[in-house]
């Protein structure tokens, strides 16, 4: 169903409920929202400026082009463009002796050499609508959230701390923070630009939020959307992406991984000598507490790729403690091993920035790849990619190439029988499946033939196929699997157009053959159905009072996400969708969540996305 954009959510004590934190209640009563947030306010309106007097009439003015005005160099975050100012005052002219005194951005600035605005004024472009996905290409309505009020998309985009229980709700969250949409009502682009960036940063998204970034000009950046925009450059090993704002924005940040970032860039203009003294300036005062010597040689050996070659730079990790963003980005950017006990100790960041990083070994980019297909950041097609480099690399040697010499019998091998056995073998011998090797093993599980011969191992294949949202793959197996089987269970929320109610005697079979802690699996199979409306009322009430699910209770933010299904608005569905899903893992998800998550996404026209979750939490419950 095509999703209708209403003009308004709620109105009057509406959004006076909305503007109220939003609390994950179970197991976590207290509110999601960071300090100071809690009841937000609208950003002040920006201070309108005088317009340039009109061109008088000439045969050329009709034919120039309208842009939008340059704004101005002080942004709501504080931040200021100035680089600095001259020694001179007025109109007097500067002594030789002040000359000598400034350096080469002071001097620039005084000729007036110092660059405004990387992009022509006639090419410039407007932040009314800022993202990389438009709706015709799977993105969601441009106006989705033009008419919300700015504090709840505040709210609900800064309160989500980036990891998501579910992957199929990071995937509908990225589509969300990536799709092409005009900002709030009092929100600049700018900053709505800004705070999807940042998500998508804490999210492992790395390439994305550097694309959002990108799709605005440099020079209409404010602090939040620049700090975003650095955090990407660096997580994807693009350090020299962050040059137009070192040139046109040099002083909004004075830190001293700024000053290193600056002269990297500096190199790269064209500056040598300039950077190489000011990188040995920085080497020599370094304090040791935030920035140590490791970083100014990583700046430095980068920078000598621009032309300070002539300088030799060893790069020691003897005496470094830890990983740091920097210290990873330039390391992986240059080629540079780093020491294994560095990697070890490291956290989930590192492995998330390493799925991407093509300068990377293999191996240390498929452990990364195989937490991003776990987390959503990666599909299925991705994965089997870099095994397939792998396997093209070094054949079956290893272990990893062991795991890609399996994968290829689970595609080409003619006999079903030998691709299960090898699909068997990437799942390993644990009851519990790694759910990255259910992902590696979708597409491979939808070609094993649904029949009797193979029935003992449908639950799992249909699991692997709806990783992937192989639905129609997996509908195969209907008449193969019993009722209240695991993979009656998933093919029961998993399937498009479901043929009737779902009876109360099936869930009770579920039931018997659930082996999870508490019936999780249970419970999560009763939501799902509740929320795609796969049950009637009368067996929904008699579960919910049995399994003591809580379906009925209300909170603000359940309020809050099923009048915004109601209205058919997908954005502010699926930005509400992600502040409740948050967690490590399913355990953090309660089925009650889970009900108007579902419920929610089926009624806004994301109904695939609200399968597929229900489906997932079945499988990972």
């Amino acid at each position: 169903m095509k999703t209708r954009v209403k003009a308004t959510l709620l109105t009057g004590a509406g959004l006076a409920m909305l503007a109220a934190p939003i609390a994950l209640i179970a197991g976590n009563p207290q509110s999601l929202l960071p300090p100071g947030m809690q009841d937000p306010s609208p950003a002040p309106a920006p201070t309108p400026t005088a317009s340039a007097p009109a061109p008088s009439p000439t045969p050329t003015s009709a034919a120039t082009p309208v842009v939008q005005d340059v704004p101005d160099e002080s942004d709501e975050d504080g931040a200021s463009s100035d680089e600095g100012s001259s020694s001179s005052s007025g109109n007097r002219l500067p002594t030789l002796e002040e000359l000598e005194a400034l350096d080469t951005d002071e001097l620039d600035e005084l000729l007036g050499l110092k660059p405004k605005f990387d992009i022509p004024a006639a090419q410039r472009r407007a932040t009314t609508r800022v993202g990389i996905l438009a709706e015709d290409e799977g993105g969601l309505p441009a106006v989705s959230l033009a008419n919300q009020p700015q504090s709840l998309v505040r709210a609900a985009i800064s309160g989500t701390q980036g990891r998501l229980v579910s992957r199929w709700g990071h995937i509908a969250l990225r589509r969300a923070l990536a799709s092409r949409l005009a900002p709030p009502a009092g929100m600049s682009g700018a900053e709505f630009a800004g705070l999807r960036a940042q998500l998508l940063n804490r999210m492992g998204e790395f390439p994305a939020a550097r694309a959002i970034a990108q799709d605005i000009d440099v020079d209409s950046w404010n602090t939040r959307l620049a700090n975003a925009a650095v955090d990407a450059y660096i997580a994807t090993g693009d350090i020299v992406g962050a040059c137009p704002l070192a040139v046109l924005r040099g002083g909004y940040r004075d830190d001293v991984e700024w000053r290193m970032l600056r002269s990297i860039c500096n190199s790269y203009g064209g500056e040598t000598a300039r950077a190489r003294n000011d990188l040995i300036r920085l080497r020599d005062r370094v304090d040791g507490e935030e920035t140590e010597v490791i970083d100014v040689l990583l700046a430095q050996r980068f920078a000598g790729a621009a032309g300070l070659g002539n300088s030799v730079v060893n790069i020691e990790w003897d005496d470094v403690d830890e990983l740091t963003p920097w210290r990873y980005g330039l390391a992986a950017a240059l080629g540079i091993d780093i020491p294994e006990r560095l990697i070890d100790d490291a956290g989930p960041y590192y492995q998330r920035a390493s799925a991407s990083l093509p300068s990377l070994p293999l191996p240390l980019r498929i452990d990364g790849a195989r937490r991003a297909a776990r987390e959503g950041i990666f599909s299925s097609s991705a994965l089997i990619d870099l095994y397939s480099q792998a396997y093209a690399a070094s054949g079956n040697d290893g272990a990893i190439g062991s795991d890609a010499a399996l994968l290829r019998t689970a595609y080409v091998d003619p006999d079903p029988a030998a691709r299960l056995a090898a699909i068997r073998s990437l799942w390993g011998e644990g009851t519990q499946i790694p759910y990255d090797r259910q992902v590696l093993t979708a597409y491979a599980a939808a070609r094993i033939p649904a029949n009797g011969s193979f029935s003992g191992d449908a639950g799992p294949l249909i699991a692997a196929m709806l990783t992937a949202g192989l639905d129609r793959d997996a509908a195969r197996w209907s008449s193969i699997v019993d009722e209240g089987d695991a993979g009656w269970g998933l093919l029961a929320v998993g399937l498009p157009d479901a043929d009737g109610a779902v009876s109360s005697n099936a869930i009770d079979a579920f039931r018997d053959n659930d082996s999870s802690t508490g019936s999780r699996r249970t419970r999560f199979l009763v939501a799902g159905l509740a929320g795609l409306g796969r049950i009637s009322s009368g067996t929904r009430n008699s579960w919910d009072r049995e399994l003591d699910l809580e379906l009925s209770r209300e909170t603000r933010w359940s309020e809050a996400i099923a009048r915004a299904g109601e209205v058919e608005n997908a954005a502010l569905v699926t930005l509400l969708m992600g502040l409740g899903m948050q967690g490590d893992d399913w355990n953090r998800m309660t089925p009650r969540h889970l009900f108007h998550i579902v419920s929610a996404l089926r009624q806004s026209g994301m109904e695939a996305e609200a399968r597929m979750i229900a489906a997932e939490a079945i499988a990972r419950g």
